[in-house]
């Protein structure tokens, strides 16, 4: 496919999904970034080529350098309507993800949440991927970005310290202020220890192109049995909390990176391998 308009038009969109695919976690930047470049690893050859050709000229060819965009774009003005696209909030003492009940922004607006975003998204981009047409895949590009970005799959919604704070300490404390081998190491468990997890990860029932509800319902099951728990209102977190919490961190960013990749991969699957399926 030829860039020009309809290049810049898939890039965003591409963009957009890698964000949101990624982000069900609500990571910060060093989390975004991870999840992206663990995915990198995990693209077929077909959507790896379709990916380095709708990214902009400043990712450099690197999916991990825009997977933060919507998080970057969001306080400005023209792109404001995307914040609820960001999270979805369960009721206070639920442990479980039901989309009817909690995919809706502050107005109550139904499917304006991130697994609502991600559906959305997905659904334009394999639209826009398969007809080709100009305008299609402007908007394509835009959805993706805004997907991948927002979902860089949030899999607890747990504010500051789940976002930023654990694997920031993660780093200074166990690999030296380097993302890189922070990534290496979590590449290493994932083909040393998780390997026999991958096909569940990968897997999207009903041969959906996206399934983000069970990745929402896994986050807010988690955020209760770890999130949470022995971290009351006011309370002031120890060491022992945030090295317990690593290792879900840990796994979660693995998980967020490989199921990235799978939704690319199906996305950018010929269309003789989707009607194989």
């Amino acid at each position: 496919m030829a860039m020009g308009v309809s290049g810049v038009l898939w890039s965003v969109r591409v963009l957009v999904l890698l964000q949101l695919v990624s982000g069900i976690l609500g990571w910060g930047e060093e989390g975004h970034y991870a999840t992206g470049k663990i995915a990198e690893g995990y693209l077929t050859a077909e959507a790896l080529a379709a990916v380095k050709e709708l990214l902009p000229e400043s990712a450099e060819g690197d999916l991990a350098n825009v997977c933060s965009w919507p998080d970057e774009i969001k306080s400005l003005s023209q792109y404001r309507w995307s914040s609820a696209l960001h999270f979805a909030d369960t009721p206070d003492l639920k442990c479980n993800y039901e989309y009817c009940r909690d995919c809706h922004d502050s107005a109550g607006s139904q499917d304006r949440c991130v697994t609502g975003a991600i559906y959305n998204y997905t659904y334009q981009l394999s639209s826009a991927y398969q007809n080709s047409s100009s305008e299609s895949n402007y908007n394509s590009t835009e959805a993706l970005i805004q997907s991948t970005g927002y979902k860089a799959l949030r899999s607890i919604v747990t504010g500051l310290v789940w976002d930023d704070m654990i694997i920031e300490l993660a780093l200074k404390t166990f690999y030296g202020s380097n993302l890189a081998t922070m990534i290496q190491s979590i590449q290493n468990n994932i083909t040393e220890n998780w390997s026999n997890e991958l096909p569940s990860w990968e897997s999207c029932a009903y041969n959906h192109t996206a399934c983000p509800n069970p990745y929402a319902s896994e986050s807010v099951s988690l955020a209760c049995k770890f999130a949470y728990r022995n971290a009351t209102q006011g309370s002031t977190l120890e060491d022992d909390y945030f090295l317990s919490r690593l290792p879900v961190v840990e796994k979660r960013l693995a998980q967020g990176g490989i199921r990235l990749a799978a939704t690319l991969n199906r996305i950018f699957a010929s269309p003789l391998k989707i009607a194989q399926a």
